[in-house]
């Protein structure tokens, strides 16, 4: 099976350690977006992966090109153009102080890209999956052209579509609303993922569901998850993640999926001392992928997607740099940290 993930990738810019904006010049760049770190993950446990996107035909392009190629993603089908690199500037938060992500992305390589770049065909040549997010279609109207298009062109081909909605509410400037946007590209989805907010925000649903409160109700996300089948009769399945953000630095963690004849909530993990929660959810999203096509039940896809996602939580920068090995240990029910000699 080969996945191929759609969006843009973009330069990261960190502050060391903790450190506020600007408290010292540096930052540490690296790269990162939600659909590239999908297939990172992905490659990283034996897929084959490909990731799509148009890039400036500069050296900052390349060298993201040699990052995502280290980690055998495949990249034969990206595209050079015009524009620039998305960034994004990330202070990482600390005990009651939260994280800031601001994102400098107009007039990017990705944001200026119109449907007549890309040659269908050869996009989809060898591929099973197409994963996307809802993230690259809040930066632009071209940007949400080009991701609607490209889940109309998978379905076509019998391709099964993925989509984390993942609402950003500091992208949707252009002038169109998230909810016009992704309710057409989830009406092209087998597999949704969302948490209650991306429900709520990209596809207009409304519950009385608590976003901050300390203790979920879980059978609330039953009714919501029931509600979004129920609008989208061609979704497969829905997993919806549960955080419960007691601090920057610890967080509850853990998932419910509903499949149409079962609604799992899975294992809960209370995570300290958190490194880095950024790519959180797009570990989740590549966990879940590889869960459903590699296990014959869904529930255990499920433990494999909150298992990968809570290791991430102790990784620095966007990808998710774990194995099968180490995910199917924590997910059996090693949690204990011990060195391994």
């Amino acid at each position: 099976m080969k996945v191929i993930t759609f969006g843009e990738i973009m330069l990261r810019l960190k502050t060391p350690e903790h450190e506020r904006f600007f408290q010292t010049p540096r930052f540490e760049a690296t790269f990162g977006g939600g659909e590239a770190n999908v297939a990172v993950s992905l490659s990283n446990y034996g897929m084959a992966s490909e990731f799509l996107t148009v890039l400036p035909d500069n050296v900052i392009g390349d060298e993201c090109i040699r990052e995502l190629r280290r980690f055998g993603v495949g990249t034969d089908k990206i595209l050079r153009g015009e524009g620039r690199m998305g960034i994004y500037y990330l202070e990482s938060g600390a005990n009651q102080r939260p994280s800031k992500v601001v994102y400098d992305r107009s007039y990017s390589s990705m944001a200026l890209a119109t449907e007549d770049m890309f040659d269908w065909d050869k996009v989809f040549f060898d591929v099973d999956w197409l994963h996307i997010t809802g993230i690259t279609p809040a930066i632009s109207q071209n940007a949400a052209d080009l991701s609607v298009r490209a889940c109309d062109e998978a379905k076509k081909r019998g391709i099964t579509v993925s989509c984390d909605l993942n609402f950003r509410k500091n992208l949707w400037k252009y002038g169109v609303k998230a909810d016009e946007i992704m309710t057409k590209i989830a009406s092209l989805t087998d597999v949704l993922i969302a948490n209650e907010e991306d429900c709520q925000k990209s596809l207009g649903i409304s519950l009385d569901v608590e976003v901050e409160a300390g203790k979920l109700d879980t059978e609330k996300y039953k009714i919501l998850s029931d509600k979004v089948l129920g609008l989208y009769p061609d979704a497969r399945v829905i997993a919806i993640t549960l955080r419960e953000s007691h601090s920057a630095d610890h967080n509850g963690w853990s998932a419910c999926i509903n499949n149409r004849s079962e609604f799992y909530v899975s294992r809960k993990y209370e995570i300290k001392d958190i490194v880095d929660r950024v790519g959180g959810g797009d570990s989740f999203a590549a966990g879940l992928i590889y869960g459903l096509r590699t296990y014959d039940d869904d529930k255990k896809a499920l433990e494999f997607a909150v298992a990968a996602s809570c290791l991430k939580h102790s990784i620095p920068g966007d990808f998710n740099r774990v194995t099968v090995k180490e995910v199917e240990t924590l997910m059996n029910g090693d949690a204990s940290g011990r060195v391994q000699r």
